[in-house]
């Protein structure tokens, strides 16, 4: 019987990185649970055994219920039936397998009925789960909501909602609406407080809500009367057993028909707060979509994954000129750089997982007590990783499975055209991975601070003073070189001292630093597990060659004649 996670021990792999001993010690506070839930783990080596058999019900369900049913909700998608969302029929069976296999609430503590995972091991059922069927896995993984709350929610918020969410309560972040998208800070849903009702009404529109119809919903909107900016919203929970809220309509997308992405009209709707007022997009959509983000790029690693095993399949199955296809060195150049985008992306989204596992589990402790000098100092360090990587991890996966889903249709020729095949859901839903939770554009300006200060090639710096097999020399050598021209790239661009230069350069110096940063921890994976990985770093690094050399090659020769030529007189055009 397949199984998407005995089936691909690239996954397994990640799961036995040397940080996972970090992360379960800072996750399972010395394992003070294990004497009052039975299912808790006694050592690392229990827990390590825990996260494995987790992974391998969520590999089951996911071959075997969610793949299978992909193909029919794709064709039916969501509908809205007065105001309400009814989802496509094999969605309730996938809701209900993954309820009753225990999938949900999967990092909550045990006191609220979670199973206190690490997000590493949440992020591998994710991309397995994307892998089954990206639409499914919007609407599952919005579980991840519940984040939030736990950090920034009352323990009375926390005892009412966590443990729903534990049993199967599905979830939404209600934040965009017609005139606010990337520009959150325009939201103007109001929010009054009601004396006569002791709660909040929640009164306007939201827009591109995924999942809008769920069962509890974190709602950005404004709290303080007369302000335009962020400095005026608040972050609530609203519960829709509470009513008030109507799902206007179902927007009709390109792909992931199976997640319903709705506009909703609140009319009175009661709520309450999340943590205090005024700190709603500063801070708590901000953690909430850093999460998403992840998420995100778990979904195209997912994506990736399902693309490269489409087309080998048919690679292997479609002969022409009297061979199969797969022994053409015009479709095997395409697979292998299918898998090494795929290897490339998955190390870099689980390096970013463990980053945010430790750091997150950190803050968790601060809550309970004060952390000493040096976890104060670890916490700051991988706070600031993670939010280093996060943006690469989201921008890149979502890019390369965008490109893996396309080549894929090419491996399957005049077939990838048809609606029979996999591959063309595959293209329909990869799309959105590199629009929604921050377009690549907006994770460019998340990462090139990063870049410009030096912090991304601190980092690199730190993967070369770290040791190299003999057999891998010349591969080091080469991402050196990359280096190199990274370096050369960035100082040109600081020293001209133009804002409008840098920010249209940024794009190119966040791939350049993407790509070295991948091929280092390639290298590092291949020095492992050669059985898996030399193959994909070889590939893999023959592809970054190109792509810096593309960017050094042109940010070198750009300049300000260069760039008026990009610029739009806006008049002209008029």
């Amino acid at each position: 019987m397949a199984n998407f996670y005995s089936d691909n021990p690239e996954i397994k792999f990640h799961m036995q990185h040397p940080l996972m001993e970090r992360i379960v010690e800072l996750k399972e506070r010395n394992f003070a649970d294990k004497d009052e839930y039975d299912y808790a783990p006694h050592n690392f080596e229990d827990a390590m055994d825990s996260y494995d058999s987790t992974l391998e019900i969520v590999g089951d369900v996911t071959a075997n219920v969610i793949a299978p049913n992909a193909e029919a909700v794709d064709a039916e998608g969501a509908h809205c039936e007065n105001g309400r969302v009814r989802y496509a029929s094999k969605t309730y069976e996938n809701l209900d397998a993954t309820i009753k296999a225990g999938l949900t609430g999967m990092t909550m503590p045990r006191r609220y009925q979670g199973l206190n995972l690490p997000i590493t091991v949440y992020t591998a059922a994710n991309e397995m789960v994307s892998a089954g069927d990206a639409g499914f896995e919007n609407i599952w993984s919005l579980q991840d909501c519940i984040e939030t709350l736990y950090e920034f929610g009352d323990e009375d918020q926390r005892q009412r909602f966590i443990p729903c969410v534990c049993a199967g309560a599905t979830m939404s972040m209600d934040l965009t609406e017609p005139d606010a998208g990337s520009d959150l800070q325009s939201v103007m849903l109001k929010a009054t407080y009601s004396e006569a009702d002791g709660c909040w009404l929640l009164n306007g529109v939201k827009r591109f809500i995924t999942n809008g119809d769920s069962d509890i919903h974190l709602v950005l909107a404004r709290s303080e009367e007369g302000t335009k900016d962020g400095r005026g919203l608040s972050m609530f929970i609203y519960d829709k057993n509470q009513g008030g809220v109507d799902v206007r309509r179902i927007e009709n997308k390109l792909g992931i028909h199976g997640s319903p992405t709705c506009e909703l009209v609140y009319k009175n709707a009661k709520a309450e707060l999340c943590g205090e007022r005024k700190l709603g997009l500063i801070k708590y959509v901000m953690a909430l979509m850093n999460g998403a983000r992840l998420g995100i790029a778990a979904q195209s690693v997912g994506i990736q994954q399902m693309a490269y095993n489409e087309a080998v399949a048919y690679a292997k199955d479609r002969k022409q000129f009297g061979k199969e296809i797969i022994k053409f060195p015009a479709v095997y150049d395409m697979l292998a750089t299918m898998k090494a985008r795929l290897d490339a992306g998955r190390t870099l989204l689980y390096m970013t997982s463990r980053y945010v596992d430790i750091y997150k589990a950190l803050d968790d402790i601060a809550r309970e007590r004060k952390l000493t000098p040096e976890e104060r100092q670890e916490q700051k360090r991988y706070s600031r990783l993670a939010d280093a990587f996060t943006p690469l991890a989201k921008g890149m996966n979502s890019e390369f499975a965008n490109q893996n889903a396309y080549d894929c249709i090419q491996v399957h020729g005049g077939s990838g055209f048809m609606l029979d095949y996999k591959c063309q859901q595959l293209y329909r839903d990869a799309r959105i991975t590199s629009i929604y939770e921050g377009t690549t554009q907006l994770q460019t300006v998340a990462a090139i601070r990063y870049v410009t200060n030096g912090t991304y090639l601190g980092i690199i710096r730190e993967y070369e003073a770290e040791p190299v097999a003999e057999a891998y020399e010349g591969i080091y050598r080469r991402i050196k070189e990359m280096t190199s021209k990274l370096d050369a790239s960035t100082n040109a661009v600081k020293e001209a001292a133009n804002q409008d230069l840098l920010d249209f350069c940024a794009r190119k110096l966040y791939d350049m630093t993407s790509f070295i940063i991948m091929a280092h921890l390639m290298l590092q994976d291949a020095q492992k597990a050669p059985e898996l990985f030399a193959k994909s770093l070889n590939v893999f690094v023959n592809y970054a060659e190109s792509e810096v050399e593309k960017h050094f090659n042109y940010i070198r020769r750009m300049n300000e004649e260069q760039l008026d030529a990009y610029r739009h007189d806006i008049s002209e055009q008029a």
